[in-house]
């Protein structure tokens, strides 16, 4: 009996600037020995394969680190596809296998040996953030906001803004700005102020039924959002976040577990240097 493929085509989307020469060989050759279509999303900026729009058969495939990961989930929720990410350079927490195991992976793919990994997203409005969607200051002002949590009041702050974190981005700007980390699978998001000065307003985890409301009053000089990173002018002074689940697949080989082995691996968690003074004593040295 023959097994039909899980995919028709490959849909490429890598880092914009780092070296890939060996990873895109390697994909390249793979897809003509299996007669597959390579092909790359059109609003590419660094164009390695022709231009062709993702479609619900295609297997994406993210060349680089969590961003491109980012970048490829963000095109490949609109089609219902999932993404292969590989990390070229990079330790990343959404990559699944590195740049030289990218034949092995595909083949896996190929005969349809993985395990979907769904990932929530934050919805505001028709907006989707997979890390974090950011109210912020722009210029020298401050930003002042009133958050809620159904209904509830939370705080009135002032200061540079507000994070607004899944669990996969609450490992990322909102833990740099003191917010807590959420393992993986959690079903919650977190809220936390940024900068703000003066009043108490510690970071907040929500149920991942809570609607939490963001009304804005901005200073002088104004204030912008962001979605995973991506800054730009708002159209409006409220905005009302819901979690919304399984918006977008990653291609999974292995469990992932909660999370905090990657995190460690990358050297985002790491132990006290009290704890490594005292391992260092107790291991042996070399040779001996």
């Amino acid at each position: 009996m023959t097994t039909l493929p899980d995919f028709d085509r490959v849909a490429v989307v890598v880092h914009p600037a780092r070296r890939l020469d060996s990873a895109l060989e390697v994909l390249s050759r793979w897809t003509r020995e299996h007669g597959v279509e390579l092909v790359q999303p059109p609003e590419a900026s660094r164009r390695v394969a022709a231009a062709g729009e993702v479609g619900a058969r295609d297997l994406v495939v993210a060349l680089g680190g969590d961003g491109t990961v980012l970048n490829a989930l963000r095109q490949a929720a609109a089609a219902g596809t999932a993404v292969l990410g590989v990390a070229c350079g990079s330790l990343g927490a959404l990559t699944s296998v590195d740049a030289d195991r990218i034949a092995d992976a595909l083949d896996r793919a190929w005969a349809g040996n993985w395990t979907p990994r769904s990932l929530p997203a934050l919805a505001v409005g028709d907006d989707r953030a997979l890390n974090d969607f950011v109210v912020v200051r722009r210029g020298a002002g401050q930003l002042a906001a009133s958050v809620s949590v159904d209904g509830e009041l939370y705080a009135r702050l002032s200061g540079d803004g507000v994070i607004i974190a899944t669990a996969l981005g609450s490992s990322a700007y909102s833990m740099a700005a003191g917010g807590p980390i959420v393992p993986a699978d959690t079903p919650a998001y977190v809220c936390t102020p940024l900068a703000m000065h003066g009043g108490s307003a510690p970071p907040l985890v929500l149920a991942a039924d809570a609607r939490l409301t963001v009304d804005v009053q901005p200073g002088h000089t104004g204030f912008e959002i962001e979605i995973d990173g991506r800054r730009r002018a708002p159209d409006g002074l409220r905005f009302e976040v819901v979690l919304r689940h399984d918006h977008a697949t990653l291609v999974a080989f292995e469990p992932p577990g909660r999370g905090l082995v990657a995190l460690r691996r990358r050297g985002v968690l790491t132990d006290s240097p009290r704890i490594l003074a005292r391992d260092a004593r107790s291991s042996p040295p070399p040779g001996a």
